[in-house]
């Protein structure tokens, strides 16, 4: 949502509700399906997990073939919504599943290379509104797109590693090689790592692209620091309770900072300044 809100072209009539429609429910189905196969390859240890014996396979509430028909329907029905956008949103959509259910589903029990994977589907979402007002991703007017999947992609990292600290010993039983299990100290440092870069990203990057309007770069400076103290806490501590903090500071952070960008979109704060000003709107013929 907040890549297509952010695009100047959302504010075109080229777009519409359809479009916006489309992307929504497109990329809540793409998500629904990547997760349902997710949970039809880890049923298996699903089931040795308190967390997550309890979901519908591992508790035989339903059976393989229902999961795979709803993770069929799903995925067919979220790219086929997409792309009526466009070919490269349903690239996007297709893409997410793929990443998701075919590479970081089956890695997490290979490599720490699959929290990387994993944020990177994290990034995905913003880029799929910013193509389905522009359609493109290879021009400079995209680098705000870019910046976008960037701070989602960075965002991941303190949420899930904070996170992952808190079920580490759920993992190991589970066969899971994630990075709080084999490698607990960088869980932590990569956390406190990518929280410090959502500063450039946020007060450099994003404003530099036009975007958003300059004073975002400072507004926004709280919310980050906010995050990166949770995640110094989480490193420096090393216990559940920071880890728990850094989490829950991460799910406000999220929001916070997406609805500030929002607020703090450069047409809008323009249109605000006209307003103030008693300034008129020159409409285009």
């Amino acid at each position: 949502m907040a890549g297509y809100a952010l695009c100047p072209a959302a504010l075109s009539t080229s777009t519409s509700i359809t479009t916006l429609l489309s992307m929504t429910a497109g990329t809540a189905l793409c998500s629904a399906s990547a997760n349902a196969l997710n949970q039809m390859v880890e049923s298996p240890y699903d089931a040795q997990m308190p967390r997550t014996r309890n979901r519908p396979l591992p508790s035989r509430s339903i059976t393989p073939l229902h999961a795979a028909s709803f993770a069929t329907v799903a995925g067919i029905g979220g790219v086929g919504a997409l792309a009526t956008i466009n070919p490269l949103t349903a690239a996007l959509g297709l893409a997410n599943i793929v990443l998701y259910s075919g590479i970081y589903t089956p890695m997490k029990r290979v490599s720490i290379v699959n929290t990387w994977v994993g944020s990177i589907v994290g990034g995905i979402p913003p880029l799929i509104g910013w193509t389905a007002c522009t359609g493109t991703l290879h021009l400079a007017t995209d680098v705000p797109g870019w910046t976008l999947a960037a701070l989602l992609f960075a965002w991941q990292f303190p949420h899930f590693n904070s996170l992952a600290h808190t079920l580490r010993r759920e993992y190991a039983r589970g066969g899971y090689r994630m990075m709080s299990v084999t490698d607990p100290s960088l869980n932590r440092r990569t956390s406190l790592r990518y929280a410090i870069s959502l500063l450039p990203i946020c007060s450099v990057l994003l404003p530099w692209t036009g975007v958003v309007h300059w004073s975002y770069a400072i507004l926004s400076a709280p919310i980050n620091l906010a995050l990166v103290y949770a995640s110094y806490g989480f490193w420096k501590h090393d216990g559940d309770k920071a880890a728990r903090q850094c989490f829950w500071v991460s799910l406000i952070h999220l929001p916070a900072i997406l609805l500030l960008a929002m607020a703090c979109k450069t047409e809008v704060i323009e249109g605000v300044r006209r307003r103030l000003m008693g300034e008129e709107e020159v409409e285009s013929e």
